[in-house]
């Protein structure tokens, strides 16, 4: 197959394709061509993304916008195929697309210190600032309700009414804890209706291995848009406090190895802000704060409610893994919780 992916490229038939990276939802591989160089080939996983011509169209929307405003910007554009096309369908349900290397870059799967983070989120940051005044709303909504915490949290609700009665039992103790933090969706659906917040151009996916490092660990650019699409910083911002805040992550099943780490959360605020700060209302930036709550209740919510489901969204490698995870992040949010008077005072020395 993917001899034929590399011909409508026009790749020689000496190219190596050889599997690339640890991302758990796109094939991908790198490209050696003698001739022409190095790539990034993708397959778009069809299950998760339905309608990949929507990501295609989304991409090609800011890099055409990034070109004229920014035009030293580096923003990684998918490759055209031999009849000009930057999405390659092959056969139905089969969607490739081709990025040039960039050489000398590399990929972190963890921030192990926090220059790492600053430099992720100060990365994270310019892609936000360069696009502050695209018109965000004309790009496609590639995953509907994505971050929608109200949406989640009305699904955790069916999951507690329908839901498996032994799985609801053992988790009673949890299913408690995150019914008394609905406070966190009443915020989150004020913001909806505050014109103070922006609906902005928003990656929605901020772990550090979407950020491109160079040898000397500077951010050159954000990769993987796949979730690229309208929303609200509290997204962005939240993904990378929840990622990054703790040295386990999700997986951890040692709840005690669960931390939140002051200099990290420090390099996150001050990374993002040196590239945001300008462009964000006064309202976005006292809530960057929140956001880390924001996303580690949602995922909390996410985990539990598929674990009451039986399973049906993430799948599970033991019997308990989901379960495990919604307790990981509920942890992971209690500590957050103690610690958010000292972040709000470290976010107002600075804005």
């Amino acid at each position: 197959m993917l001899d034929a992916i590399l011909a409508a490229y026009g790749f020689e038939p000496n190219t190596q394709a050889i599997p690339h990276g640890t991302g758990l939802i796109n094939r991908t591989w790198k490209i050696h061509a003698p001739q022409k160089g190095n790539f990034i080939l993708q397959r778009i996983n069809e299950a998760v993304f339905r309608h990949p011509e929507q990501i295609a169209e989304n991409i090609d929307k800011v890099s055409d916008y990034l070109a004229i405003h920014y035009p030293d910007a580096i923003f990684p554009r998918p490759a055209r195929t031999l009849t000009g096309q930057t999405l390659l369908v092959p056969t139905p349900n089969q969607y490739f697309r081709l990025y040039p290397f960039i050489e000398g870059s590399t990929t972190i799967d963890v921030a192990s210190n926090p220059t790492q983070a600053y430099e992720a989120a100060r990365t994270f940051g310019a892609f936000t600032r360069m696009l502050a005044q695209f018109p965000a709303d004309t790009l496609h909504s590639t995953l509907p309700g994505f971050h929608n915490l109200s949406r989640r949290y009305k699904d955790f609700k069916i999951a507690l009414e329908k839901g498996n009665p032994q799985r609801l039992l053992h988790a009673e103790s949890l299913i408690s804890y995150l019914k008394k933090q609905s406070n966190i969706v009443t915020q989150y659906e004020s913001i909806l209706t505050n014109p103070n917040f922006h609906r902005r151009v928003t990656h929605h996916d901020t772990k550090i291995s979407n950020i491109l490092f160079d040898a000397q660990e500077k951010g050159i650019c954000v990769i993987d848009l796949d979730t690229m699409m309208p929303g609200y910083l509290i997204s962005d911002v939240g993904d990378m406090l929840r990622t990054y805040l703790s040295p386990v992550s999700e997986e951890e099943k040692e709840y005690r190895h669960i931390d939140v780490r002051d200099a990290y959360f420090q390099a996150i605020l001050e990374g993002y802000l040196e590239e945001t700060k300008e462009q964000l209302t006064r309202e976005e930036k006292e809530a960057f704060v929140y956001s880390g709550a924001f996303m580690m209740y949602m995922q909390a919510l996410r985990f539990l409610t598929d674990y009451l489901q039986d399973d049906i969204y993430y799948g599970r490698q033991y019997e308990e893994h989901n379960f495990v995870r919604a307790s990981n992040q509920s942890t992971l949010l209690a500590l957050y919780q103690q610690k958010m008077p000292r972040y709000l005072s470290m976010l107002e020395a600075l804005i």
